[in-house]
């Protein structure tokens, strides 16, 4: 039986290299997408017009040799590394799709006429191929539903992108067991280096352990994973005491995730920093208190800088009055509400503020100019990624140089971006991907601290 997949056009601007993930299956574009496409290429929202020009040069690399009767055939695409054996690719002539037809029709009318017109040409294929299976492949939901009620057999999402299949999953930092940690481990080595205990354990006490992971349970053990090989898992004992009387820049953790997340950000081996929670848990604050400790304090860096991506609304910054810093004012509010939440009780809070943007060498950056350039010498905080793309985010992290650190910032429940949803985040890939290097750390910190107000309404509205 073969497999016919009928791609919409927004998996293409999801991954515009979607039409490689099929393996050895028949992938069909109906003359409507590249339309689509064509239309979108040209638009102002810079990030959705980079990956329709992506997506068109993608079919390109296929198409532009073949001739025209194979293109409606089917062109073999190239082998990739993960797919030895590769299916087709087709262009669909849909507009020669009539009701004159004998399979259901779904008319042109102006506000649904794309969506029609490539549900069409999955119901054309069922019924010209009534033995194979053939399967519209769309991110739209009503779209989804459209098509079963047309009488299309098989429609799905695209899930290709998904590193996750239930955020329940996602990694957070640390991992909590009910009752006593001890009572599960059969076998243990440890060793007290100083005021440093490390305990030794089987891998398979702890199977889902990463490097810099926190190991949590009721009788108040913590410990905190400092090393990962094939058999064993290097536990470090941590005193729950110290942990919460840490402090920089005159902040101290009002619970024992804030508290796990002081920790990690100081750890000399960590160069990112990964905070996940939801509004009013302290992630900005505690990165930016942090910063500011190692800056004016250690003077381990010579500069701070913070960016955020703005709203597409608002990409253009160029078109505002003022320097750089002055243009993301608006979107960067955030800093200064926390900057007067670190020195609002100074007699003079607007000097003391003034003072420590100059002395710290705080930069305001737009996401959107950072691609190009390296900073050295260098602490980072990206704020509101959860908005962010795979790619936005690698292309981030890639510029981080020699003696640098960053720390990404995210609510993957204040997602604003129609494209992105909180499976295919590029926080959640990021969190993923990175739980395994050594040189990274996650926290999600939870509970709520800015208000008993803002705490019912993250949990109840």
């Amino acid at each position: 039986m073969e497999k016919i997949y009928v791609l919409d056009t927004n998996v293409l601007l999801h991954d515009p290299l979607a039409i490689k993930s099929f393996a050895e299956h028949r992938v069909v574009l109906p003359m409507t997408v590249l339309e689509e496409l064509d239309v979108i290429k040209d638009r102002r929202e810079k990030d959705v017009s980079r990956e329709a020009r992506i997506a068109i040069q993608s079919i390109d690399n296929i198409l532009s040799d073949a001739k025209p009767w194979e293109i409606q055939e089917g062109v073999r695409m190239p082998a990739t590394a993960l797919h030895e054996e590769t299916g087709t690719l087709a262009i669909y002539q849909d507009q020669r799709i009539s009701d004159d037809d004998n399979i259901p029709y779904l008319n042109g009318t102006p506000q649904q006429a794309n969506d029609n017109r490539i549900i069409n040409v999955a119901l054309k294929l069922q019924a010209a191929h009534p033995d194979d299976f053939v399967c519209l492949v769309t991110k739209d939901i009503n779209m989804r539903l459209k098509a079963k009620g047309s009488g299309l057999e098989h429609v799905e999402d695209y899930r290709n992108d998904r590193v996750l299949d239930d955020l329940d999953l996602l990694a957070k930092g640390y991992e909590y067991t009910p009752g006593a940690f001890w009572e599960r481990v059969e076998k243990v080595k440890t060793e007290t280096h100083g005021r440093t205990t490390v305990h030794t354990l089987a891998r398979e006490t702890l199977p889902n352990a990463y490097p810099q992971m926190f190991v949590v349970d009721d009788t108040d053990f913590i410990g905190f994973v400092t090393e990962v090989d094939e058999d064993f898992v290097h536990l470090q004992d941590m005193n729950r005491a110290s942990l919460m009387h840490q402090e920089f820049w005159g902040i101290r953790p009002r619970n024992l995730e804030q508290a796990m997340a002081f920790f990690v950000l100081q750890y000399q081996d960590s160069d990112m920093t990964v905070m996940t929670g939801p509004a009013g848990s302290g992630k900005t604050l505690l990165a930016l208190a942090y910063g500011l400790h190692v800056i004016m304090e250690e003077k381990r860096y010579n500069k701070l800088i913070v960016a955020r991506s703005t709203p597409p609304i608002a990409e253009d910054i160029g078109f505002l009055p003022g320097t750089e810093e002055e243009k993301m004012a608006p979107w960067l509010a955030a800093f200064e509400d926390n900057l007067e939440v670190l020195h609002g009780t100074d007699e003079h809070s607007f000097s003391s503020i003034d003072y420590v943007k100059e002395r710290a060498n705080i930069q305001f950056k737009s996401l959107n100019f950072m691609r190009g350039r390296s900073f050295n010498n260098a602490y980072i905080i990206i704020d509101e990624s959860q908005g962010l793309t795979q790619f936005q985010l690698k292309s981030i992290i890639t510029r981080v140089g020699q003696n640098s650190k960053i720390v990404v910032l995210g609510n993957l429940a204040q997602i604003d971006n129609k494209y992105i949803t909180p499976l295919t985040s590029g926080l959640t890939y990021l969190v993923e991907k990175v739980k395994g290097f050594d040189y990274a750390s996650i926290m999600h910190v939870n509970g709520i601290e800015r208000s008993r107000l803002a705490e019912f309404a993250e949990d109840n509205l």
